[in-house]
């Protein structure tokens, strides 16, 4: 018996990597000008960087359908007792959810879909985490149960550079939009009961750091659970700036995951993003 792991690429897993960790990563479409693209599999997430700021309309992310998961979860089960957890984003961003569990269906108790009430990083750790209890030898419901109770643990912070994505993708208003570009305002954002939220405002990197900053130290972090950095953009220079200048999150987040944010939510936050996530200790 096998339990496999599917995640869909909102969680910013490519297929390289799913390879690596023994997973299998669903890509999401994204539409930019009417190209058509697969997430994490002809399309990086430091190419969608690249490619931003030149498109004409907003770029489009398309739920994956359940057929599509049908066809992932049966190629999965190649014994008549393997099984499958199945992780997805935010039912709050997408249907995508809806359509695993619908398909989840077909294959009775033998798979188990979890609604990660996050994205990106925050649904990457939580796939992470189903990847270690695999290798300690968790059966698929075990596993479901244990991530549906630690994904209300899961803490995501992230300060935008810009307000310029969020106004574009109907966020907030022109007028907002237009403030923070004169005053130069960061925005500190996080993810509360599945839906990204604002949370405090800053003007100028220096005092957004400051925030972040705010966050780690009031923060209590599960260093036994997998914890990271994200970073938006083609590369990761705002994410080097923050760590030379805050020693404690340098040391903390030290040889840990780092990651470039993908379309799903790259859209809205725009390049030179800068945040962490972790499991919170209870």
């Amino acid at each position: 018996m096998s339990v496999k792991i599917i995640v869909d690429s909102a969680s910013d897993i490519d297929t390289k990597e799913a390879k690596k960790l023994g997973i299998v990563v669903i890509p999401m479409q994204v539409i930019m000008d009417n190209e058509e693209f697969l997430s994490g599999e002809n399309l990086s997430n430091e190419e969608f960087f690249r490619r931003l700021p030149d498109l004409k309309k907003m770029p489009q992310t398309t739920q994956i359908n359940t057929y599509k998961f049908e066809e992932v979860i049966s190629n999965c089960l190649k014994e008549d007792n393997d099984e499958a957890v199945v992780i997805t984003l935010s039912s709050k961003f997408s249907g995508t959810y809806q359509n695993a569990l619908e398909a989840s269906k077909r294959f009775g108790d033998r798979v188990f879909v979890v609604d990660s009430l996050n994205v990106s990083i925050g649904e990457r750790l939580l796939c992470f985490l189903a990847i270690k209890l695999v290798k300690e030898g968790y059966k698929a419901k075990e596993i479901y149960e244990i991530l549906t109770k630690d994904r209300g643990k899961i803490k995501l912070f992230a300060l935008l550079d810009t307000l310029k994505y969020l106004k574009k993708g109907g966020r907030i208003s022109t007028l907002i939009a237009l403030a923070g570009d004169i005053f130069s305002i960061k925005a500190l954002v996080t993810v509360i009961g599945g839906e990204a939220k604002i949370i405090a405002r800053a003007i100028g990197q220096k005092m957004g750091f400051n925030l972040l900053n705010k966050c780690l130290k009031s923060s209590k972090i599960d260093y036994e659970k997998p914890y990271g950095l994200i970073t938006s953009g083609q590369d990761d220079t705002t994410l080097i700036k923050y760590l030379e200048n805050n020693k404690e999150a340098k040391e903390i987040f030290k040889d840990k995951d780092k990651i470039t944010l993908g379309p799903v939510v790259g859209a809205h936050i725009g390049p030179n993003g800068v945040g962490f996530a972790f499991f919170e200790k209870q």
